[in-house]
């Protein structure tokens, strides 16, 4: 008996230290109301130096300003993202933050079957008096690379590789061909859709086939797939554009840029307001007007870009953020 009981009780520990452990690098001390947020991951999950990357970058630094508890989940599959976000809340989490538009329909039950808990979703919108919609012009920030592409080509074809087609990557491609045409309507864009955001081999078998040809600049929004786009990239020379976070430092001097999306100000923004008192349900939208969207700093590539081109596109950023640019979004 008693080395059930003790059994038993090393059972019970290991299962609330798990439950309530901090995620890597959070704080010692969590604030005295014990804020405890919960987060399902997109398909494909952490260490995708993209959109699941970024949203968790946004909850560390929470973590550290704020000293709030947090525990997060990498679901396998999209019929697996109801059950956690369900889970989390029913576990009494303050706050639940679904990554992805693949969370929408499973936070729309959980809206409306826990009318009093908080919850928030990344790249969607879902109308509910108690979710925060995050999203993104992405229109924007791919208008800019896609200029920055046309101003650099040498074939007069660029490329794009999307993962799903989907609303959301229809923007991204929208966005890119409105930049391109901006600077030379006479540039062909190629548009090649994987079916999947986690396939590298797919991705690069796109990227070999768009190469060939002639696009000598390939922009990818396909998570994971965009992996083997630049490995394309490296092996046949010519340039990639990353996607989400600054993907410029995976293949180094191959990357032109990355379009920006600032998944984890957006994400550390939500829990700020939260931790505030001041949580806003509805949609909260970010563009290149708020930094919300555009390109990194060109660590490894401005020796490669003329002045004039950089010139130029922070000539055309300034456009857009003052409206004298209007780039359509696809849902329009």
């Amino acid at each position: 008996m008693r080395k059930f009981v003790a059994l038993l009780s090393a059972l019970v520990l290991v299962t609330v230290v798990a439950f309530s452990a901090f995620a890597a690098g959070a704080a010692e001390e969590p604030v005295d109301d014990g804020i405890r947020v919960g987060v399902v991951f997109s398909i494909g999950g952490l260490g995708d130096e993209s959109f699941n990357d970024a949203a968790y970058a946004g909850i560390q630094r929470a973590v550290d300003d704020f000293g709030i508890i947090f525990d997060y989940v990498e679901p396998d599959d999209v019929a697996e993202m109801e059950d956690h976000q369900r889970s989390f809340v029913e576990a009494g989490y303050d706050l639940v933050i679904g990554v992805g538009f693949l969370q929408e329909s499973g936070l729309e039950a959980v809206a409306a079957d826990y009318p009093d808990a908080k919850l928030a979703i990344v790249d969607s919108v879902v109308d509910a008096p108690n979710v925060a919609s995050l999203i993104f012009k992405e229109h924007e920030g791919s208008f800019l690379v896609g200029a920055l592409a046309a101003m650099m080509t040498q074939t007069g074809t660029v490329g794009f590789v999307g993962g799903m087609e989907v609303p959301v990557i229809h923007n991204f491609q929208t966005g890119y061909e409105q930049g391109v045409e901006y600077i030379d309507s006479d540039i062909e864009v190629l548009i090649n859709y994987a079916g999947d955001f986690g396939d590298p081999g797919r991705g690069k078998e796109l990227a070999i086939s768009q190469e060939g040809r002639g696009a000598d600049i390939i922009y990818h929004a396909a998570g994971g797939t965009g992996m083997g786009v630049f490995e394309a990239a490296e092996e046949l020379g010519f340039y990639a554009i990353g996607v989400d976070s600054d993907q410029d430092h995976i293949v180094p001097g191959t990357i032109l840029t990355s379009m920006l999306k600032r998944v984890d100000v957006a994400v550390y923004d939500i829990v700020a307001d939260l931790v505030e008192g001041e949580f806003r349900a509805g949609v909260h939208e970010f563009g290149v007007a708020d930094g919300g969207v555009g390109t990194t700093e060109f660590e490894y590539t401005r020796d490669l870009i003329p002045d004039d081109v950089i010139a130029r596109l922070d000539e055309i950023k300034a456009q857009i953020a003052d409206g004298t640019i209007t780039v359509v979004s696809a849902h329009d």
